[in-house]
């Protein structure tokens, strides 16, 4: 197959391209292609969800309900529901460790506090970002108030870093909470670009990284701390996590654009409509040329009447995005990230190299898990 290459002509290697595992020179890495990456999503949600359930009734009764509502669990009424997340933080952490040597339970803690903390950080994003609608489903603040959605949240980071101290395990509390002061930071900066006509492509990036690349590196690091992995094999892990998730984000940047909306669960065109200094947004600005500039034109310009552009205004500005390069570099620069992510991980077989087949099918299942998030529609 032909490598994809940058707007800078170089060259990206084929994700489609067998991961090999050099421990192993006379013998194939598992073929990440053939995983099924939905069945290993849910074995893994099956192994934290009950954790997860047992913990959330220690909040009080009201940010309890709102939580369990926010997960998918019941409805606005209390009533039991089918619904929820794909706990995506949690299988990377179990995966982690189990391509650390060890068993998917010692991740378990590691994988209720992300996921605790990645649904703070959604309920205060909605309410940040006055989105009344997720999965299909009215936000914690626009059913409960902005108090509700707050408190509710702050009670999710709390029970999260209670979780990992009664394992105990004080490096994987220290490094949850170290991500959460990035991920803080990255919001800032999210929020602070929306006042911003100069938001270059670096700083969109690093915006990126701590919104959710950081979380998503902290996943893989959690789960190898928790395994008793080395230095070395921590740091691979964080990195490939960090990759993906820029990758990830950049990807779900362009679904705030091109996503279907029966799909996303999100408004047509929604990053648009918000006038987000999304990376695609930003980099066409900088780098479009006439289109760039019509486009930051297009951004500054006030919406006529109180109920925002419509959908014939929005079309005209992913059109620019598309014309000034902007869909394009996404893209390409989304493969480049899980390019480096699959090249860090494949290091951990130097770092901690393993004959256990269960090992290594851990870590193929982790590549194939990564490209199906690079290549997702939700």
């Amino acid at each position: 197959m032909t490598a994809a290459t940058t707007d800078g002509g170089a060259a990206l290697p084929d994700p489609a391209t067998p991961f090999p595992d050099p421990t192993f020179p006379d013998q194939t890495f598992p073929d990440p292609t053939t995983v099924d990456v939905a069945a290993v999503l849910r074995r893994c949600r099956d192994l934290v969800d009950p954790a997860l359930r047992a913990v959330v009734p220690r909040l009080d009764p009201a940010s309890a309900g709102q939580t369990a509502y926010h997960l998918g669990w019941v409805d606005a009424e209390g009533r039991p529901s089918r619904g929820g997340g794909k706990a995506l933080r949690p299988a990377l952490a179990l995966l982690a460790a189990r391509a650390c040597g060890a068993q998917d339970d010692v991740a378990v803690p590691g994988g209720v506090a992300l996921e605790l903390v990645h649904n703070f950080s959604l309920v205060h994003d909605d309410l940040i970002d006055g989105d009344t609608e997720r999965r299909h489903r009215p936000t914690v603040w626009a059913l409960w108030g902005a108090p509700a959605a707050i408190l509710a949240g702050d009670a999710m980071l709390a029970l999260a870093t209670e979780v990992l101290l009664e394992v105990p395990a004080p490096a994987a509390a220290l490094l949850l909470t170290r991500t959460v002061r990035e991920l803080v930071g990255g919001q800032v900066a999210d929020v602070a670009f929306a006042d911003r006509d100069d938001v270059g492509v670096d700083e969109c990036l690093a915006m990126a990284h701590g919104k959710t690349g950081t979380l998503l590196g902290a996943s893989t690091e959690i789960g190898a701390v928790l395994a008793g992995a080395p230095t070395g094999a921590r740091d691979a892990l964080r990195t490939f996590g960090a990759e993906l998730g820029l990758a990830f984000q950049l990807v779900d940047d362009l679904l705030g654009i091109w996503g279907d909306p029966a799909v996303t669960g999100k408004p047509v065109l929604a990053d648009l409509r918000e006038r987000k200094k999304s990376l695609p947004v930003t980099w066409a600005v900088v780098h479009g040329g006439d289109a760039g500039r019509d486009l930051a034109a297009w951004l500054t310009r006030p919406a006529d009447g109180s109920a925002g552009p419509d959908e014939l205004t929005l079309r005209r500005g992913a059109a620019l995005v598309e014309a000034g390069g902007g869909r394009a570099w996404a893209g390409a620069e989304a493969r480049r990230r899980l390019a480096a992510a699959e090249a860090a991980l494949a290091t951990l077989a130097d770092r901690l190299p393993t004959t256990d087949p269960a090992t290594t099918r851990a870590r193929a299942e982790l590549v194939a898990l990564a490209r199906h998030l690079a290549d997702r529609e939700a």
